[in-house]
């Protein structure tokens, strides 16, 4: 059953921390009836190429993205990149720089919330960083395992946020640094779930002259008259508005599921026009 929209920039696979194998999230796009599907796993490209294969069978043209992580004090600023090269290796190796920063934060988590007596079990959920990037998540459905948590949404508000006991800060890593590097490689930069920037205005001051194309406006949680509201910030700033569900899994957070965002057709018109003025200025 589609939602009316048959586009979905932003979503993610076991590659990193959601629920569905790339071809499961392919394949229930299809049943969704989506169109356009875009894979943003977290700081890996490993996805993209079962997810590829999988959406040439399906007939969905699937985009190829990465969610990066940055590093703002009292923010959550993360950045998309569409249309990555998967098959680049330098852009590769900084990801798996940024994966292992990752094992390091999340070992660190479960060392906290072990010590404030919760046997979580850290082996198996560090041993799934050998199948992707290890997240947050992960140790939210830990936490749900024993009994601590009934939901990912409670585990992140009683331990995995900013404040909380089981918190730890990723390593630094700018936004700029993140925007930059997208566009060093060819990918288009766009600003993910802006609400969580707090600071929109001061963050895209610093994201724009950086490279940033993008602006996530029709993000899945958010409400009709904050879609308004970003696509307006969207047009003034000249930035492209892009949306999507950012789903992890069915049931991971309410208002997530897949194709949740009412992402109008003219967004994936736009971003696919902006891909190709690229590539042949290249």
């Amino acid at each position: 059953m589609t939602t009316g929209s048959t586009i979905d920039l932003h979503s993610h696979t076991t590659a990193s921390d959601g629920l569905d194998t790339p071809a499961e999230l392919v394949r229930k796009a299809s049943q969704q009836g989506l169109s356009v599907l875009g894979l943003t796993d977290h700081d890996t490209v490993d996805g993209l190429a079962a997810a590829s294969d999988a959406a040439i069978q399906a007939g969905i043209t699937l985009v190829p993205g990465v969610e990066l992580s940055t590093t703002v004090k009292g923010a959550e600023v993360h950045v998309l990149g569409y249309f990555v090269d998967r098959e680049d290796d330098v852009f590769r190796g900084h990801l798996e720089e940024f994966a292992q920063g990752r094992v390091r934060r999340i070992a660190r988590m479960i060392e906290r919330l072990q010590e404030l007596g919760y046997p979580i079990d850290g082996d198996a959920i560090l041993a799934q960083a050998s199948e992707g990037s290890v997240g947050r998540p992960h140790v939210a459905r830990a936490l749900m395992d024993i009994g601590a948590v009934e939901s990912v949404s409670e585990a992140f508000d009683r331990f995995l946020k900013p404040g909380r006991p089981g918190f730890v800060p990723r390593d630094p890593f700018e936004p700029e640094d993140a925007v930059r590097l997208l566009v060093d490689h060819g990918a288009i930069p766009t600003l993910a779930h802006p609400y969580s920037a707090k600071d929109i205005d001061g963050i895209l001051k610093r994201l724009v002259p950086a490279g940033l194309k993008g602006f996530e406006t029709y993000y899945a949680e958010y409400t009709p008259e904050q879609h308004a509201e970003l696509r307006g910030i969207a047009d003034a700033w000249g930035l492209l508005p892009t949306g999507g569900s950012d789903y992890h899994g069915t049931g991971f957070r309410e208002g997530r599921e897949l194709g949740a965002a009412p992402v109008p057709d003219d967004v994936w018109e736009r971003l696919s026009a902006l891909h190709e003025s690229m590539e042949h200025g290249r």
